[in-house]
């Protein structure tokens, strides 16, 4: 039996994409052990995962360190043959630095590195980072490919959604922690007006992207839209979007969500590009960004509040004509 652990205490969006780990470990050695450690809020994401034993929580809010401290002290309880480390800060650089193991990988940007086993060069750019995870665990998997983020929604969450899908749908995402990766809501309100009005158009987000959602759907008489923000689970938001008709969103995390189901996506890139290696990765997906040729994009890996420039060309200058998936 191998033990393993896997550390990722960023946003939500790189935990979904460091399950595709979890996928490549569990199938090199179904019989191990695997544990993982993320941020308070994420553990959400991990109810009833079937390859899992333990979901380390660092709770980032109040006392942080102190917090750090005792995850740090529940790590140690455990004995591993390999710790991996896909997070480039300190934080976890410690957690990795304290934990019983043989092996503690990590990447070369991360600034503890010195105390890791292996460490790896962090490649960034034309490649996605799945791969770029990957590079972390390929002397131990034995493959050059990698897996692909997946989810487990528990029965529980599909048989909630299935009141949602009695007839045809599809599911917006319009929101962003960034404002230059969201694409504004009277752009969202043209795409909904533009879809079949026999099917049921579904907002998702969290509880503070409720208002924006409203605000879309208010504008929208004529369609059968449902602001469905805030009111839903991650894994619930997941089950719902795995049988949508397709799936619209920004450069965030419910892209992720879509890509740990295999469901139909279209990604609209604002401020941010492709090539970062963030894309959706489902079997059927479609990329609509800007075509002109902005100078000021990418502005940044994330993004701004608001356009350093005060034009947002690059969301302002995506056009219906750019989406040809209508029906």
């Amino acid at each position: 039996m191998k033990n393993f652990l896997v550390i990722q205490t960023s946003f939500i969006g790189d935990v979904i994409l460091a399950t595709s780990l979890l996928e490549s470990i569990h199938h090199r050695f179904p019989e191990a052990k695997i544990d993982i450690v993320v941020r308070n809020g994420n553990e959400s994401l991990f109810s009833e995962h079937p390859y899992l034993n333990t979901v380390f929580v660092w709770n980032k809010t109040g006392s942080r360190y102190k917090n750090l401290l005792k995850t740090i002290m529940s790590v140690r309880r455990n004995r591993y043959n390999a710790v991996i480390n896909a997070h480039r800060f300190a934080s976890s650089g410690l957690i990795t630095w304290f934990a019983k193991s043989k092996q503690k990988i990590g990447y070369d940007k991360n600034p503890l590195s010195a105390g890791f086993t292996r460490v790896v060069k962090h490649r960034f750019g034309g490649i996605h980072e799945c791969e770029r995870n990957h590079d972390l665990i390929s002397e131990i998997v034995g493959t050059s490919d990698y897996g692909k983020p997946k989810l487990y929604p528990t029965k529980k969450d599909f048989d909630l959604v299935s009141q949602y899908q009695s007839r045809a749908y599809r599911c917006i995402a319009p929101t962003s922690v960034w404002g230059t990766k969201q694409w504004p809501a009277h752009k969202w309100v043209e795409l909904i007006n533009w879809q079949p009005s026999s099917e049921s158009i579904y907002l998702l987000g969290a509880k503070a992207d409720s208002a924006v959602c409203e605000e879309i759907m208010s504008q929208c008489p004529e369609m059968n839209v449902i602001n469905l923000a805030g009111q839903l689970s991650l894994l619930q938001s997941a089950a719902l979007m795995q049988d949508a008709e397709m799936n619209y969103v920004n450069d965030s995390a419910p892209m992720h969500l879509a890509s740990s189901m295999n469901a139909l996506t279209t990604a609209i890139y604002c401020s941010t590009i492709p090539e970062f290696g963030f894309g959706p990765l489902s079997d059927v997906k479609k990329i609509v960004q800007v075509s002109d040729k902005l100078d000021c994009r990418p502005c940044g890996l994330h993004g701004y509040t608001t356009c350093p420039a005060g034009h947002f060309k690059c969301a302002e200058n995506i056009e219906i004509k750019d989406f040809d998936d209508k029906g």
